[in-house]
């Protein structure tokens, strides 16, 4: 049995770059489901929110599960669904059967994060989590980013199909990886041992900073969500290439904006961290406010290199949000509750945020289009109107980019006083 940190970081790591990688095949692979199923943006979107709902609901009872039993059978189950439903996405042969395999993506998929953040916060001290976190958390860019770059010329090379088997294939591997690890005792990494038990998960919402840091994810994941599901049709759309193209283009986005964005907000934060304590939560509602005028020009750029660019920047700033954010819940939370805690988080902000990215985004899509074909006073919506249509939508990423800041900002002012009553009830409990 392998039981060094860096080994198990290694691995969970490994883990969500595939859990990113499959959760964003589905919008790699948009047009040409589209087009074999006649889908509309407003389908398309209800695709990616049913799957976050369910995601989101799911993720509860395995998060409080994450607290008291078997963390690695519990994340070793999540892989075997999240890549079988992948997998029969192969087979499916109509909207129904679609919908199907991606819900069955998101029940295997809630119980990644819950699991493998509360695994990486008993391995290492509050000095390095912003970091670890952060890499852990480059599964999202890093995933995001293969998927992009494999998906769509897969796509166009052998048919979408194909890609989705390519991407269930790397659980093969990652499992017997994960049943190699020795689970750390809970608590294990805390300077203190803390006595706290889990007790009730629902507890935590009394927390100010985290009621915050929850709005703050809605806020957040509305905007990644959008992205993740909108970006390829948008460059392929409005700069007309290819789908294999517009993956590849997408791709980069992901690759370079979130590492730089994600091995800088960790780098950072854990420096910031011995000056101010506050130093996270400030820092990332820096750099949301400094993203949105990125995406608002990125948005409109004239040329694809140009619009690459702009987006590059806005998604690394976005990016930055999971290593500074993900490690101040931390500072807040009891060893003990911090599966349920991030259970909750992801929940809330997932119902409340992300499952509207694709489904307000495809609506306001179809609005926008419908708009601009009447104006050009055509009877039907044509390819030229859905450009102008997802366009004008890919907007609202900017305005709820200044409001995270702002929540961002507000959670900073809270999260003093939240970090010195946990102390306080640390030392209680071991009097």
């Amino acid at each position: 049995m392998r039981k060094s940190a860096p080994y198990a970081i290694i691995v969970l790591f490994a883990i969500n770059i595939l859990n990113f990688y499959d959760r964003n095949v589905g919008g790699a692979l948009t047009e040409p489901m589209r087009k074999e199923f006649h889908l509309t943006d407003t389908q398309i979107g209800l695709l990616g929110s049913a799957f976050i709902w369910l995601y989101a609901l799911i993720g509860v009872p395995l998060g409080r599960y994450a607290d008291i039993g078997s963390r690695k059978k519990l994340l070793s189950f999540g892989i075997v669904v999240w890549s079988a439903l992948t997998a029969f996405t192969y087979f499916v042969a109509n909207f129904g059967m679609l919908m199907f395999s991606r819900l069955g993506v998101g029940v295997g998929e809630a119980a990644c994060a819950p699991t493998a953040t509360s695994w990486l916060g008993d391995l290492v001290p509050r000095a390095s989590r912003a970091r670890v976190l952060a890499l852990f958390m480059l599964g999202v860019p890093i995933g995001g980013a293969l998927s992009y770059f494999f998906s769509g010329p897969v796509a166009d090379a052998y048919g979408w199909r194909i890609a989705m088997l390519l991407a269930a294939a790397p659980a093969l591997l990652l499992i017997p990886a994960l049943l190699t690890l020795d689970e750390p005792k809970r608590g294990a990494s805390e300077t203190h041992q803390e006595t706290v038990s889990a007790g009730s998960m629902w507890s935590v919402l009394k927390i100010p900073t985290l009621l915050w840091i929850i709005a703050s994810g809605a806020l957040l994941n509305f905007n990644m969500y959008a992205i993740g599901q909108f970006m390829p049709s948008l460059f392929l759309r409005i700069y007309h290439v290819s789908n294999g193209e517009a993956g590849i283009k997408t791709g980069i986005v992901y690759l370079i904006g979130g590492v730089v964005g994600g091995l800088g907000a960790g780098w950072i934060g854990d420096h910031i961290i011995h000056s101010r304590q506050n130093g996270r939560m400030l820092t990332a509602a820096f750099f949301a406010l400094l993203g949105a005028p990125f995406a608002y020009f990125g948005a409109g750029a004239p040329t694809l290199a140009m619009a690459v660019v702009l987006w590059a920047v806005a998604y690394g700033t976005l990016n930055t949000y999971y290593g500074l954010v993900y490690s101040s819940i931390q500072d807040v939370v009891a060893p003990a509750q911090r599966g349920g805690t991030m259970a909750l988080y992801f929940m809330t902000m997932y119902l409340c945020g992300a499952s509207f990215g694709p489904l307000l985004t495809g609506k306001l899509s179809d609005m926008f289009a419908r708009r601009a074909a009447t104006a050009a006073g055509s009877a039907t919506i044509t390819a030229a109107a859905k450009a102008v249509g997802l366009q004008q939508a890919m907007l609202v990423i900017p305005v709820l980019s200044i409001a995270l800041a702002f929540v961002l900002f507000m959670g900073s002012r809270t999260i003093l006083r939240d970090i010195g009553k946990r102390q306080e009830a640390a030392l209680a409990a071991r009097v």
